[in-house]
C-alpha cells in the first residue's frame, strides 16, 4: 500500500489510477472544479507514493468501500445550477403524445407542474438537464403501450420513481442517487404512471456543460503529461 512506502517512486499507472478517482469524485459532486484541477495537476506531477496518497485521502475508496478518513460533506461542483432561478417560470409544455411516432422535450424548456406523456407503439424523450420548472414540486406522468419513454435527469436532482410495468419495465438506473449529491433548491420530481409491454426509464447523466468541463480538464492533463514527460528523466 502507498501509506507503507511513502517514498517509493510512483508509476504512470498509479498516477492514472489516482486521476481516475479524482474524475469520479468531481462527477459525483465531491470535488468542485478548482479542487479537481489542483489535485489533478498535483497527481501528474507527483513522483512518490507519499505525494499521491493525500490527494485522495478524503475520498471514498474504490469499489464503494469506506474512506480511509471520515469524508467531509459533499461540495458543490463548479458551474452548479442555481435551481431557485430556474423555478417559477410559465410552462412551455404540459404534455406530449406519440402514436406510431416519437416526441422529444429537451434542451431549454419549462416543465409544467403536471406533465403527462402518452406513447402508443412509439417513443418519447424527456430531458430535464437544461430545463426550467413551473413549480418546486413536479409530477411527470408517463403512460406507454408497446412503446418507450426515456427520461434523463442530472445527478444533482431529486427524483422519485413510483410507476409500474406490466410485461414491461418502469424504473430508474442507479437508484435514487446519493442524497448528499442533491443540490440545494432542487425541484422534487415524481415520475409515475405505467408501462404495458413497453418501458419507462429514468437515467442520471451529466449536463453537457459538465461533460465539456471534464473534457477540457482531461485535455489539459494530457498536455501537462507531454510537457512534463520530456523533462522528468533529465539529469540535474
Amino acid at each position: 500500500m502507498t501509506s507503507d512506502l511513502p517514498d517509493m517512486r510512483a508509476s504512470d499507472a498509479e498516477r492514472e489510477r489516482i486521476a481516475e478517482r479524482l474524475r469520479d469524485a468531481v462527477a459525483e459532486g465531491r470535488l468542485d472544479m478548482d479542487e479537481f484541477e489542483e489535485r489533478l495537476d498535483a497527481a501528474y506531477r507527483a513522483r512518490t507514493h507519499g505525494e499521491l496518497e493525500p490527494l485522495v485521502r478524503d475520498l471514498p475508496a474504490p469499489g464503494g468501500g469506506p474512506a480511509p478518513l471520515a469524508a467531509p460533506p459533499a461540495t458543490t461542483t463548479a458551474g452548479a445550477v442555481d435551481y431557485t432561478r430556474r423555478t417559477g417560470h410559465p410552462p412551455t409544455s404540459t404534455g406530449a403524445f406519440a402514436f406510431w411516432s416519437g416526441f422529444g422535450r429537451k434542451g431549454t424548456w419549462t416543465v409544467a407542474r403536471r406533465f403527462t406523456a402518452v406513447v402508443l407503439q412509439g417513443g418519447g424523450e424527456i430531458d430535464l438537464r437544461d430545463a426550467d420548472f413551473e413549480d418546486r414540486d413536479i409530477v411527470i406522468r408517463c403512460f406507454t403501450v408497446m412503446g418507450g419513454i426515456q427520461i434523463t435527469v442530472p445527478p444533482d436532482m431529486h427524483v422519485d420513481v413510483r410507476g409500474f410495468g406490466f410485461m414491461g419495465g418502469f424504473g430508474e438506473a442507479g437508484s435514487g442517487g446519493d442524497p448528499d449529491d442533491i443540490a440545494p433548491g432542487s425541484p422534487r420530481v415524481t415520475v409515475t404512471g405505467f408501462a404495458l409491454m413497453g418501458g419507462v426509464g429514468v437515467e442520471r447523466k451529466l449536463r453537457r456543460a459538465d461533460k465539456q468541463r471534464l473534457k477540457e480538464a482531461r485535455r489539459r492533463e494530457r498536455l501537462e503529461k507531454r510537457e512534463s514527460g520530456g523533462t522528468k528523466d533529465e539529469p540535474a
